[in-house]
C-alpha cells in the first residue's frame, strides 16, 4: 500500500473512529501500567469489570504488596493467567518502589525491564500517560495492517511495530494506534469481519478476495 492510499485508509478509518481511545478504565500512569498488564490475552471489558474493585482495594504499589500472593490471586481471578499476573504485579510494585519511589517510569526501556511489561505495554503506558507518540501492536492491530497489505502477513510484531512508524507520521502514532484497535474490534473482526459494508474494501486485498469468495460461493447455491 502506497503512501497515498495509506492516508486516505487511515483517513477513513478516522471518520468511522472519531472518538477511538484507550478503552483500559484508569486514574493514573501506575492503575494503568497494572490494566495493561492484566489485559494480556484477556477482554479490555473483563478487565474493567475487575478493576472496577481492585483499584478501591489497592491505590498504591505498596498496597498491592500488603497482602498475601493468594489474596491477589483471588481478587483477579477472572483475569486469564492470573496466577503468573499476580505475581507479576507484586513483582513490578516492588521494584517500582525500590527503584522509582513508587513511581511508574516515564522511558520506555525502564517500563520494559518491570515484570509482565513487555513492548507493547510499555508503547501503551507511555503514549497514553505521558503523552510520548506510539504503537502498541496488539492483535487487532496486527490482523488489521496485515489485512491492508500495510505489512506482510509474516511480518512478525515488531516488524510491524516499524513499518507503521515509518508510514504514519509521528504525531499520529499514538491515535492512529488507537483507531486501529477500534477498526479491528468492532468492523474488521478476526471472524466474520464487516468486508459487505466496509468503506476501504477497494483498498483491502484481503477484503476483495473474502467478496470474490462469498460471491461465488452465492452463485454455486443457486
Amino acid at each position: 500500500m502506497n503512501a497515498a492510499t495509506l492516508r486516505l485508509v487511515l483517513d477513513q478509518i478516522a471518520e468511522m473512529f472519531p472518538d477511538a481511545r484507550c478503552e483500559l478504565n484508569h486514574r493514573n500512569p501506575f492503575e494503568l501500567t497494572i490494566a495493561v498488564l492484566l489485559s494480556a490475552q484477556c477482554t479490555d471489558e473483563t478487565v474493567n469489570k475487575v478493576t472496577a474493585t481492585l483499584f478501591d482495594k489497592y491505590r498504591e504499589p505498596q498496597d498491592y504488596l500488603n497482602v498475601p500472593l493468594e489474596e491477589l490471586e483471588n481478587d483477579i481471578r477472572r483475569i486469564g493467567l492470573f496466577r503468573n499476573k499476580a505475581a507479576n504485579i507484586q513483582k513490578l510494585c516492588r521494584l517500582v518502589i525500590d527503584k522509582y519511589g513508587g513511581e511508574i517510569p516515564r522511558k520506555h526501556e525502564q517500563l520494559t525491564e518491570l515484570p509482565g511489561v513487555g513492548r507493547k505495554t510499555a508503547n501503551v503506558v507511555v503514549s497514553n500517560a505521558f503523552d510520548v507518540p506510539a504503537i502498541a501492536v496488539d492483535t487487532h492491530v496486527e490482523r488489521v495492517s496485515k489485512r491492508l497489505g500495510v505489512c506482510k502477513p509474516d511480518d512478525s510484531v515488531l516488524e510491524v511495530e516499524k513499518k507503521l512508524m515509518k508510514k504514519v507520521p509521528r504525531d499520529e502514532w499514538t491515535i492512529t494506534h488507537h483507531r486501529l484497535i477500534f477498526f479491528g474490534r468492532y468492523h474488521c473482526k478476526a471472524q466474520n469481519p464487516r468486508c459487505e459494508v466496509c468503506p476501504i474494501i477497494e483498498h483491502c486485498k484481503e477484503g476483495k478476495s473474502r467478496m470474490k469468495a462469498a460471491l461465488k460461493k452465492r452463485s454455486n447455491t443457486k
